[in-house]
């Protein structure tokens, strides 16, 4: 089988993100006719800039969605061919019994293949980068409302431990968090115990401080917080096995299992953006409680949570939403940057900066292995930084 040239090379990675492409134009078909029905959402396809950020974020999110489906996927990420060490983009495989019959992409110095790997390195940025920023928001705006509403004593010591974790250097806490002699005590099994706890702390004031005027309603949605969302918190921190400094759930009804280096990235990444929510949300507060509103919802006798949640957190959503994506992107660098140092994720793990790694090591002769992986993060960041872009413009004519 001849080599693929450059034009065929590009002509069959557009045919082999064909599911990409059709996801990409229902969801734009589908948001365009509705947009004037999704509030900030849909306001965002009337800026240009957010609309190509949003198509590429759109992009990748849909390519590591089906990567892992193995809908896209021209060979396993994993798997080493024998003879496609280092093969330059489009060579045939001298095996038959594989799926596809080229490395599009080339292969890698473990003669793996480099498109299979950027894609899948893809979904293990969607499943980390968006939920590990929405855990970090959670933690922050929990103790970010009432220290900026409240303040006082309470406002200086919360104050005081984000300052002071923010004047740490961040990849020196990277560092320190996932090197295996602590990670051995368990350390991270109980910052995530801590961390993740946060999250449900959130969601019972809002429920309550909602219905707390209609409390057989309040009662059946606090019950179920307090179920399943029990039941996902604990299966979040306990991990099986005799090393697991948290194992609370018998096997049988453990719902699932957070790989230990996923699970030390994942704690890292809420840990250190933590603080810098908590400063955004406190110094919003500070400026949102002053508001005539605000003094409206006192005088008709609603307690401070209701206010936090219900009077002041709807009116900042604008500058939360666009630095969630902002911070999305932020922890996207972050991510590449661990695996670049072969840290927290396994070594044959394909996301990107691992990837880039690997392949630095041969970049003066081959440039094929580190440039797609180093290409795919720019884009996917600039993209992220592009939505925020036009959120922030939306937001600000809302």
């Amino acid at each position: 089988m001849e080599p693929l040239s450059a034009s065929g090379i590009f002509i069959q990675i557009l045919i082999q993100l064909l599911p990409v492409w059709i996801a990409m134009i229902a969801t734009f078909w589908l948001s365009i006719a509705y947009k004037r029905r999704l509030g900030l959402y849909g306001k965002l396809f009337d800026s240009m800039i957010g609309m190509i950020g949003f198509c590429i974020v759109i992009f990748w999110v849909y390519a590591g969605f089906f990567g892992s489906l193995d809908l896209i996927l021209t060979h396993d990420p994993l798997t080493q061919l024998s003879g496609m060490k280092n093969k330059v983009p489009g060579t045939p495989v001298p095996d038959n019994s594989v799926p596809y019959p080229h490395y599009l992409l080339g292969g890698d110095n473990l003669a793996r293949d480099v498109f299979s790997r950027v894609i899948a390195g893809a979904w293990v940025v969607i499943r980390i980068a968006p939920l590990a920023t929405l855990f970090a928001f959670m933690v922050g705006i929990t103790l970010g409302l009432p220290a900026g509403y409240f303040g006082g004593r309470l406002d200086t010591i919360l104050s005081f431990i984000a300052n002071l974790i923010l004047a740490f250097p961040v990849i020196l806490l990277f560092y320190l968090l996932v090197t295996p002699e602590i990670v051995l005590t368990g350390l991270p099994q109980y910052m995530a115990a801590v961390l993740f706890f946060f999250p449900l702390i959130f969601l019972f004031v809002l429920v309550n401080s909602r219905f707390h005027t209609q409390p057989a309603a309040r009662n059946i949605m606090v019950t179920l917080i307090a179920l399943v969302g029990g039941w996902l918190y604990l299966s979040l921190i306990s991990q099986s096995g005799g090393n697991s400094a948290i194992s609370i759930l018998p096997a049988a009804i453990d719902g699932f299992d957070i790989p230990g280096g996923l699970l030390v990235v994942f704690v890292s990444v809420v840990f250190v953006n933590s603080p810098t929510v908590f400063r955004i949300v406190r110094g919003l507060t500070l400026d949102i409680k002053s508001r005539d509103y605000v003094a409206a919802a006192q005088t008709r006798g609603e307690g401070p949570w209701y206010i936090m949640l219900w009077e002041i957190l709807p009116n900042v959503r604008g500058p939360l939403i666009v630095d969630f994506c902002l911070r999305i992107g932020y922890v996207t660098i972050l991510l590449g940057t661990l695996g670049f140092f072969g840290l927290g994720l396994p070594p044959e793990s394909p996301d990107w900066g691992s990837t880039i790694n690997e392949g630095r090591k041969l970049l003066s002769v081959y440039l094929h292995p580190a440039l797609p992986p180093a290409l795919a993060l720019l884009s996917l960041v600039l993209g992220l930084n592009l939505l925020a872009d036009g959120l922030r413009e939306e937001s600000l004519r809302d």
